[in-house]
C-alpha cells in the first residue's frame, strides 16, 4: 500500500461541511455548509471556491443526469441553478412540521434522490464516535467518517470488520467521497459548530476540507439524480 498523504486542500471553515460530490466534467468538489445554507464548488485545477447562498439549511447536493445540481433544502427537493443562483422546488414534505429539516440524502444507482430527516445513531468503539457520512470505494467496501472521532474508517459490508483507519487532525469530521482523475483521491468535509476556543486554537483546520491520498484503493462515480 502507498503511503497515506492527508493535506487540508480547502480552509473554509465551514460550520457544519458535508455532503461531499465529485464533478468529474469539472474537476471539482461539490459539497454544502448546512446551518450556512450555502452550496460550495472548489475547482481543484484552479482552486477556485465559488458558493451560492439559499433560504434555508441545505443538507445535501447531487449532480443531476440533464445538467446542474439537485439540493435538499429545508424540507423541500430543489433543482438548482448554478449560473444563476437560482433553486426551483421539485417536491416538498412535513411542510407542517415547524423546525424539520432534511439531513442527509444521496442518489441511488437507479438515479432516485433519497432524503432523510431523522436517522439512528449507533455508537462504535468506546470513544465518543458517530457514524456519519459514507462512501463505496470500487471493491464494494464501505467507508464511513465518524463525527466525534476524527478519522474515516473502510469497513466490510458484509461482516462489519473494520478494515482500515485513517485519523485526521480534526475532530468533527461529517463525511466522504472519492475523486480526482482516476478516483484515488477521497476527500472528506467536517465541521467546526460546538467547539471551544481552546478546541478551534488546537484544530485549526476545522471546517476545511481534506484530501486523503495513497490509500491503495479507488472510489467510483457518483450517480446522477436521473429526474
Amino acid at each position: 500500500m502507498s503511503s497515506i498523504k492527508i493535506e487540508c486542500v480547502l480552509r473554509e471553515n465551514c460550520r457544519c461541511g458535508e455532503s461531499p460530490v465529485w464533478e468529474e466534467a469539472s474537476s471539482s468538489l461539490l459539497f454544502v455548509d448546512i446551518p450556512a445554507k450555502k452550496v460550495c464548488r472548489w475547482d481543484s485545477l484552479s482552486k477556485r471556491m465559488q458558493q451560492v447562498t439559499l433560504d434555508a439549511p441545505v443538507s445535501s447536493v447531487a449532480l443531476r443526469q440533464g445538467g446542474g445540481y439537485v439540493a435538499t433544502v429545508g424540507t423541500k427537493f430543489c433543482a438548482l441553478n448554478w449560473e444563476d443562483h437560482s433553486a426551483v422546488a421539485l417536491a416538498s414534505v412535513d411542510e407542517d412540521k415547524r423546525n424539520n429539516r432534511f439531513n442527509d440524502g444521496k442518489v441511488d444507482p437507479a438515479g432516485r434522490y433519497f432524503a432523510a430527516n431523522r436517522r439512528s445513531i449507533y455508537k462504535l468503539e468506546k470513544e465518543e464516535q458517530i457514524p456519519d457520512g459514507m462512501c463505496i470505494d470500487a471493491e464494494g467496501k464501505l467507508w464511513v467518517a465518524c463525527y466525534n472521532g476524527g478519522r474515516v474508517i473502510r469497513l466490510d459490508p458484509e461482516t462489519g470488520k473494520r478494515l482500515q483507519t485513517v485519523k485526521l487532525p480534526v475532530v468533527k469530521t461529517t463525511s466522504c467521497c472519492f475523486g480526482g482523475k482516476d478516483y484515488s483521491e477521497m476527500y472528506v468535509t467536517c465541521a467546526r459548530d460546538g467547539m471551544d476556543p481552546e478546541g478551534l486554537l488546537q484544530q485549526p483546520e476545522a471546517g476545511g476540507i481534506f484530501k486523503i491520498t495513497g490509500l491503495g484503493v479507488k472510489g467510483i462515480p457518483p450517480y446522477p439524480y436521473a429526474g
